[in-house]
């Protein structure tokens, strides 16, 4: 069933953007004498010498299992082809996005509810994944392994030297960024000219202005996205007095070198911007804030979302073996490992490593207040970075306006089928409404 379900959604994917040149060979690795084998398939590429070292300790360490961890190149159009193929993986390693809410929708994972150590996890990240269903389902199909942040990258430096103090409400950050101009300092850089980076701010703004699940209301028809991002789209807007003259002409590398070399005091990026702005300048020092969307501090919430996390394929025929392995990656010492050499926030509950230039943000992680980046359940056929470019772009008067009904109008163009899917499910449940 789950090969059925998966054709219509994946075969034209590949036929139209990849080649199968390649990927042949890529099934299960041969049993190890006298063990059960358990394969991994990971998408994070930039992890593979971690995940071999975390499979070199496991299999050190158990003698009735061999752990392979593979990370290949374009692991998720290997992947769609595998499952076309039924050829599955054991276990799988994904972020928490579409891609996940279309396999889940497909029916290719377990439920893992029965895992024990799932109740070590951080409640918001089993809150985003629940989130990510299409359709509500019972039980949970993913352990959440590590996450990453944004918000507002910081000069901290230049606020020590010109006495600047992190906002909390949007009020003072406004306040803020008047003062850094006034001082002869531009507050913010954008680096618009690369799409995707328009989404770091709109991310981090509507994490604290819009419900969290937004992209399910508007499918069940219960509210429109021209009032639930009415906020976020003003205040997006109200930044670009504060950025670089004409965002749209320097790109995300731009960006990171003018930051690093002090050109601004704040950036409106993420966590993972981090590594390619010390590239410039390694001694640079860094802090993050969450963006204070609200007038209530209390209100603002930190955009955090899965990077990283475990999904237990429906296919697997060693499940206890499986859930053996998932154990061992959720042991203190084992996250640890991947935290030291990859970063990012831990999703397991407990006193995990935090960088420094996260530490602004740790009372949020702590008290576990964060949401997912909404883009994780936008389609990418919809573009809606290059969306947020040409409404950022735009001064007409009805600009938002403009920006909303498209976002509303394009939304069910891409989701038809989705929508379609969750009204029949509404009538089956009963609770179908109409749009308010």
């Amino acid at each position: 069933m789950a090969k059925k379900k998966l054709i219509c959604g994946l075969t034209a994917l590949l036929l139209a953007g990849c080649g199968l040149t390649g990927l042949m060979g890529c099934g299960k690795q041969e049993t190890a004498a006298g063990k059960t084998e358990i394969e991994i398939v990971s998408y994070k590429k930039e992890a593979v010498d971690t995940f071999n070292e975390i499979a070199e300790k496991f299999n050190e360490t158990h003698d009735d299992i061999h752990l392979t961890i593979d990370s290949p190149n374009e692991a998720m159009t290997i992947l769609k082809t595998r499952f076309i193929r039924e050829d599955y993986p054991d276990i799988v390693v994904i972020g928490g996005d579409m891609d996940y809410s279309n396999f889940l929708d497909s029916d290719l994972f377990a439920d893992i509810s029965d895992l024990d150590v799932l109740s070590e996890t951080k409640s918001s990240y089993l809150d985003m994944d629940k989130q990510l269903e299409f359709i509500p389902q019972e039980g949970t199909y993913a352990l959440p392994y590590v996450a990453n942040a944004a918000g507002i990258l910081y000069n901290k430096d230049l606020f020590e030297e010109h006495g600047w103090k992190v906002p909390q409400t949007w009020s003072e950050f406004m306040a803020l960024c008047e003062q850094i101009q006034s001082a002869g300092v531009q507050p913010l850089y954008f680096g618009f000219k690369d799409t995707w980076t328009c989404l770091a701010p709109w991310n981090a703004l509507a994490v604290g202005l819009a419900d969290p699940q937004l992209c399910s209301e508007v499918n069940n028809g219960t509210t429109t996205f021209t009032k639930g991002y009415d906020e976020t789209a003003e205040k997006i807007k109200a930044l670009l007095g504060y950025g670089e003259a004409n965002p749209t002409a320097y790109s995300y590398n731009d960006a990171c070198t003018a930051f690093a070399r002090g050109q601004s005091a704040m950036y409106t990026i993420g966590s993972y911007a981090i590594p390619q702005i010390k590239s410039v300048n390694p001694d640079m020092n860094i802090g993050t804030f969450t963006f204070p969307a609200n007038e209530d501090e209390a209100d603002n919430v930190l955009n955090s979302g899965i990077d990283v996390q475990f999904c237990v394929m429906k296919a697997c025929k060693n499940k206890e073996a499986a859930y053996e392995v998932l154990r061992f990656l959720y042991e203190d010492d084992t996250i640890r490992t991947y935290l030291d050499e990859q970063g990012g926030i831990a999703c397991k509950q407990g006193d995990f490593p935090l960088s420094s230039e996260l530490e602004g943000v740790r009372s949020y992680i702590e008290s576990d207040r964060m949401a997912d980046f909404q883009d994780h359940h936008y389609p990418s056929e919809m573009s809606v970075d290059a969306m947020i470019q040409t409404y950022l772009l735009d001064d007409s008067a009805d600009t938002k306006k403009t920006f909303l009904n498209k976002f509303d109008k394009d939304w069910k163009r891409y989701n038809r089928d989705l929508i379609w899917k969750v009204q029949q499910y509404n009538e089956k449940e009963g609770t179908s409404e109409d749009t308010k």
